[in-house]
């Protein structure tokens, strides 16, 4: 191979590569201005399916979270131990009586 075939050989695969970098760019929604800087222009928006799933996702999650806060402060409270205590009364007046 001679010097100018594998000169021209370079500058073709660098042209291949700028050509399928800016094809990638251009699909992915990038841009480069004259220096160089590249920024996206757009983001795709999510489909409504996904959005709707989503929001089924955090309300399911939401109600977790509610039950778990429940449980971890109801029997914590003075008024659920209010709760208990009078309910130990009944049940042991109820014992007595039998």
């Amino acid at each position: 191979m001679s010097f100018w075939s594998a000169v021209v050989l370079i500058v073709l695969i660098g042209a291949v590569a700028s050509v399928l970098r800016s094809r990638s760019n251009a699909q992915n929604g990038i841009t480069e201005d004259m220096m160089g800087n590249q920024s996206i222009t757009h983001r795709p928006d999510p489909s409504p399916q996904a959005d709707e799933e989503a929001q089924r996702e955090i309300s399911a999650l939401k109600e977790r979270i509610a039950v778990l806060e429940r449980i971890a402060y109801d029997k914590n409270t003075s008024t659920a131990r209010e709760r208990e205590r009078i309910s130990a009364e009944i049940d042991a007046l109820r014992d007595n009586q039998d």
